[in-house]
This record gives C-alpha cells, structure tokens and sequence, in this order.
C-alpha cells in the first residue's frame, strides 16, 4: 500500500490524518526532508500561506518541495494549499506560489474569519458536499488545468495532472470523497 505524506509545520494536518486513518491507509508526517523518502504522495494543508512558506525555508524543505513539484508526484493542497502550490498570488507579499498549478490565485478573497462559511459544493465526480471555506482564496484565472469543484459554476478546485488544489476544506465537515478522488490518483500513479 502507497504511503501518504501530509505536511505538518502548520495548519490543519490532524484533521486530515484522521480522514486518511478512517479510509485505512498508511500515511505519516512531513516536517523534514527525510520524511519525503517513503511517501507517494503529498497533502499540503490548510493554515496560512505566508507562515507556511516562511515555516518551509526555515525548516529546509523548499528544495524538497520543488523537487517533489518537478518529479510530478502527486500532490493535495486545501486552501493555503492551494495558495502556495499556485503560479501566481493576488495580495501576497510575494506574488507567487511553487508552481504546481498554473492558476491565479486572490488570498483571504472571501473576507476575514468572520466571513468565512459552509457551502454546498459540486464535483465533477458526480458528487455534492457540503465543505468550509475559512478565509478562503478565490481562484480568478485558470491558465492549465480542470476545474474538478465548483460552487455556484465557480471553479473552486483545480486539477492538473497529478497536482489537486482546492479553495476550502473537506476534511473539516467529513466529505471523504476529494481524498478517495486523490488516493485513485496516487495509486495510479508511477
């Protein structure tokens, strides 16, 4: 059985652990470069995606991830997620992300936490849930890629290849389906 890595220097990586651990499968923390050996693939959570990028140069996983990004091998990224995997961030100090998903990507776009909501999403996968958008990024340009989620015909998840990002979080309210969707991925993968 394939081994999922989940980033753990910050954010919500207890929750998505204990999906991994209901649907059976084998997975560990990421928190340093060796932890990249044995896994097949990669879940980057939500959380905050300045931190998370500071977090990942102080740890020294930067080149990892990079590599992990050139390799192709599949990657899951929520909310921040999906931030710091875009190409391109709208109000971010830096403006751009790692790359895997050729997006343009608006942080906090929804507002503040105050704003943030539960929203019936639609995937592709004939399959609707009901998700968290916390602080949500908004995407506002798909360059490459396939919408694989929607919320009212917006796309709100990308795929592109072995690359997954979504703008909310289904690990948060129980929807299972997304990491099923990306479990068939790694499995299928080389």
């Amino acid at each position: 059985m394939k081994k999922i890595g989940i980033l753990a220097i910050q954010g919500d990586f207890e929750e998505h652990k204990l999906v991994l651990k209901k649907l059976g499968v084998d997975y560990k923390f990421v928190k340093e470069k060796r932890d990249f050996e044995d896994i097949h693939g990669l879940i980057i959570p939500g959380g905050e995606s300045t931190t998370f990028r500071k977090i990942i140069r102080n740890y020294s996983l930067e080149e990892e991830i990079i590599k992990w990004r050139n390799d192709k091998k599949p990657t899951f990224g929520t909310c921040a997620g999906i931030i710091i995997m875009s190409s391109q961030i709208l109000n971010d100090e830096e403006g751009f992300g790692y790359g895997f998903l050729d997006i343009v990507i608006e942080r906090n776009a929804y507002g503040r936490q105050r704003e943030s909501f539960i929203a019936e999403v639609e995937y592709n996968f004939n399959h609707r849930a009901k998700v968290a958008f916390i602080r949500a990024p908004i995407i506002r340009k798909v360059n490459k890629g396939e919408a694989i989620a929607r919320l009212n015909g917006r796309p709100v998840g990308i795929q592109d290849e072995n690359f997954i990002g979504i703008t909310f979080h289904p690990e948060i309210t129980g929807d299972i389906k997304l990491h099923e969707y990306f479990l068939k991925l790694v499995n299928s993968s080389g």
